[in-house]
Order: C-alpha cells, then structure tokens, then sequence
C-alpha cells in the first residue's frame, strides 16, 4: 500500500476511501492516511491565514494609497472577506484559529502592501491597526 502511494497518490486515496467504505480496517495504509488527514488541516489553517493576509494587505493599499483606490481593489476585499466566510462555514472549528493568526497575517499583508505600494516600510503600522472585527466586516473600509 506504501509503495501506491509513492508512486500513484491519486490511486491509493480511491484505495483508501474504497477500504473505508468496505470497512476493511487491516488493510488501511494508517501512517500515510494519518499523515494526509493532518495535512488537511494544516491546508485549511494555511488558506485562511493566506486569504485573510491578503485581505489586510488590501485594507492597507485602500488606507494608504488614497489616490489609487479603485474598484478592483474593493472587489479584492469584498473577495476575501466572502472566502474566508465560506471558509469558516464550512469549518467553523477555525474560527478561534483567527486570533491566533492574525498577526502572521497581518506580517503577509504588509509585505504586500509594501510591494505592491512601492511606499516605504515606514510608512505602514507595525502591528495590525485592524480588529479582527473590522477586517472580516463587510462594511468596514479604513480611512
């Protein structure tokens, strides 16, 4: 079974699932469908703080860079809030992850923000001037 998922990932999941559904417990490759199951969901928590990242780091353009302030960049906000909400309905146990992650986070969103501004480091608040209350608010836009 190990050699099957070396060699053919998508092969040994319809395996695996096949076993499961049989309920041929001995036969589950455990180790690797351990493996798998937690790699889900660090693949979750990734996603989350990538969107929620990319969110900030929009809200900082939209705070900092008045002049350019444009629909798109407004839809890319809209656009992560709405995906870190399906997220979060879909796993509802990440939700007390978010305060957790806000401060890496925010760490994505400002290098964004900084490379994609072309505006100085200094420029921008070290910490999060956000709640996370604000940030995940849809009518919530920085001044």
């Amino acid at each position: 079974m190990t050699h099957l998922y070396e060699s053919d990932f998508q092969g040994w999941i319809e395996d695996q699932v096949n076993l499961l559904k049989t309920q041929q417990w001995q036969q589950l490759d455990t180790l690797n469908l351990i493996e798998e199951i937690e790699a889900l969901g660090r693949k979750e928590r990734q996603e989350l703080r990538n969107r929620l990242g990319i969110l900030l780091g929009h809200l900082l353009k939209w705070q900092f860079q008045l002049d350019k302030r444009t629909n798109s960049g407004l839809g890319t906000i809209r656009e992560q809030r709405i995906q870190i909400k399906f997220l979060l309905q879909d796993s509802p146990s990440l939700k007390p992850y978010l305060n957790q992650i806000l401060p890496d986070a925010y760490e994505l969103g400002l290098a964004l923000a900084i490379r994609e501004t072309k505006l100085g480091e200094q420029i921008f608040p070290e910490v999060c001037p956000y709640t996370l209350e604000q940030t995940l608010d849809p009518q919530f836009l920085p001044i």
